[in-house]
């Protein structure tokens, strides 16, 4: 799963090295946390968070497939 956010994420921005996807497991739900360089701040987001929305979804149907809850925090 932190792959699939990872590929997601180094997609979106213009410096992919500089993404940085961390996981973090509390009661259950797995908390992926992405960090992004400052610059890609707004393209990792979108448009009224549209782009955010849209992977935090993807990511939720795929963790749902597997039978995990998950959350996705854009740092």
């Amino acid at each position: 799963m932190k792959e699939l956010v990872e590929v997601i994420a180094k997609s979106l921005v213009r410096n992919p090295d500089q993404v940085n996807v961390t996981a973090t497991v509390n009661n259950n739900v797995t908390t992926y946390e992405i960090r992004v360089a400052p610059e890609d701040m707004g393209k990792i987001i979108g448009r009224q968070g549209r782009i955010a929305k849209a992977l935090r979804m993807v990511v939720k149907a795929a963790a749902t497939r597997e039978n995990q809850k998950v959350m996705v925090e854009i740092l």
